[in-house]
């Protein structure tokens, strides 16, 4: 007997089905959904039916299956018409081509730098804080994020030429994210969106051509990518090199962000673990003191808050896939040309696998209680399988050290009682969040406090 297509959630309109909820509400209508019918359910977008899946075996099929009977380059068009046909974009066989280009980046010798160079941004950043005031976090955090990521993946001389103009325009890219509708339509937001990739790519033309003339002088990722041959022998196209590099600098700030202001603001709510946050850092990276690889690795309270913001707050809270060929969840049948997509609203806050779900809880991931290893596919805040993302360790490492120094050389408090989630259709981050800061004092030698910074 064959198996019935999954339920559909209450609430459709004629014609729009549930569209309109969708961007409006999207956690309220896949709360509603898993409550109606359990781990798979549908909705519809128009003339577009979705099933969603939740629960991590169903997480394990949608993952496992993506090049399979899943496909990940067809839902995700509207990112196609930013950044071409690169990495999980691609047709299989070309992002197996391309991703050794972009694992390279991540080696273990550059990690090792990378975490070098945000200790440099991110103390440059606090230098340039003064003793108190007050900020806007968001804000300050996506600034310093793409300080980084420019620094990290382009080099400090790039970075600079290239200047805020470019980091500017990524709004306008992040403003046209859209899934529902076809990027090719001609309304303002996607003309902006071309017009600001067209200004980034006149940015980096004369950058790569100046590389490519002179290859002896530079040692860098950038000049890797640059000069990185095809199985032909040839250099790498230069439209796939300077696509590469818009999409790693929009992947190495938008996700990123968002999480690492979550970290603060979580903490700063939660005084009783923040108290287990700042013993650590005093024993075992106390101000001024270098955070190198055998100190991050101790820092496990941060480490632990890092994944619980992951878990409680993902940046990209749905991955979608469309149904190549039928495929079965469970009791249903999932036909061809559905979309299937995940929900970490949900499957992150299942009490079979976390306990007290809603709860800020770090603890939850301590060697004790190890609820995240009941089930490999039980948090995927940076997706799973194949497409795993690449880039997480640095994302990690990313913001531990903007936790670690920001937390020791200020005492912060939250003006912002309540930050709420901002949602788009691209990455979440929170509402606009004011927060007050104090240099801390520390205690020298000699025992009279003096400031930690020698400003002023």
């Amino acid at each position: 007997m064959t198996k019935p297509t999954p339920p559909l959630v209450s609430g459709a309109l004629p014609v729009l089905g549930h569209a309109a909820e969708f961007q409006r509400n999207r956690p309220g209508l896949i709360r509603r959904g898993f409550a109606e019918h359990g781990g798979v359910f549908a909705i519809k977008l128009a003339n577009q039916n979705v099933a969603v899946v939740i629960g991590p075996e169903h997480q394990k099929t949608f993952f496992m299956e993506t090049d399979g009977r899943l496909s990940i380059q067809e839902p995700y068009q509207f990112l196609r018409a930013m950044f071409g046909e690169v990495l999980f974009l691609a047709p299989h066989d070309e992002y197996l081509r391309q991703r050794p280009l972009v694992q390279e980046l991540f080696k273990r010798e550059k990690m090792l730098h990378y975490v070098d160079v945000m200790q440099e941004v991110v103390q440059e950043w606090l230098d340039g804080l003064g003793d108190s005031g007050e900020m806007e976090l968001t804000s300050e955090i996506i600034t310093l994020v793409q300080e980084v990521a420019g620094k990290c993946f382009l080099g400090p001389e790039v970075h600079q030429a290239i200047g805020r103009e470019f980091w500017d325009l990524y709004t306008d890219l992040s403003k046209a994210l859209d899934p529902l509708l076809p990027p090719d339509l001609p309304l303002p937001k996607f003309k902006r969106r071309d017009k600001a990739k067209a200004r980034m790519t006149e940015i980096l033309r004369p950058i790569i051509a100046e590389r490519r003339a002179n290859p002896g002088q530079y040692n860098d990722f950038l000049q890797d990518i640059i000069m990185k041959e095809d199985k032909a022998g040839e250099p790498v196209d230069e439209e796939l090199v300077r696509n590469l590099l818009l999409g790693l600098m929009f992947a190495g700030h938008e996700t990123t962000a968002g999480q690492a202001a979550w970290t603060i603001i979580l903490l700063l709510q939660h005084p009783q673990y923040l108290e287990l946050v700042l013993d650590e850092l005093e024993e075992v990276a106390p101000a001024g003191v270098h955070i190198d690889p055998k100190r991050m690795v101790q820092l496990d309270h941060i480490e632990w808050a890092v994944r619980e913001v992951e878990r409680l707050r993902p940046s990209a809270e749905m991955l979608m896939r469309v149904a190549k060929e039928a495929i079965e969840f469970g009791d249903y049948l999932i036909p061809a040309g559905w979309l299937v997509q995940v929900a970490q609203e949900i499957g992150h806050k299942l009490p079979a696998y976390f306990d007290q779900p809603e709860q800020f809880d770090p603890l939850r991931f301590s060697p004790d209680r190890a609820e995240d290893k009941q089930h490999r596919f039980g948090l995927f805040g940076f997706g799973g399988g194949t497409h795993k993302c690449t880039g997480m360790n640095f994302a990690n490492n990313e913001m531990t050290i903007i936790t670690a120094l920001l937390l020791r050389e200020f005492e912060l408090e939250l003006v912002t009682p309540k930050p709420q989630i901002e949602r788009g259709l691209g990455a979440s981050r929170p509402s606009e969040t004011v927060i007050r800061y104090q240099r801390r004092t520390v205690a020298p030698a000699g025992g009279t406090p003096m400031e930690t910074s020698l400003a002023g």
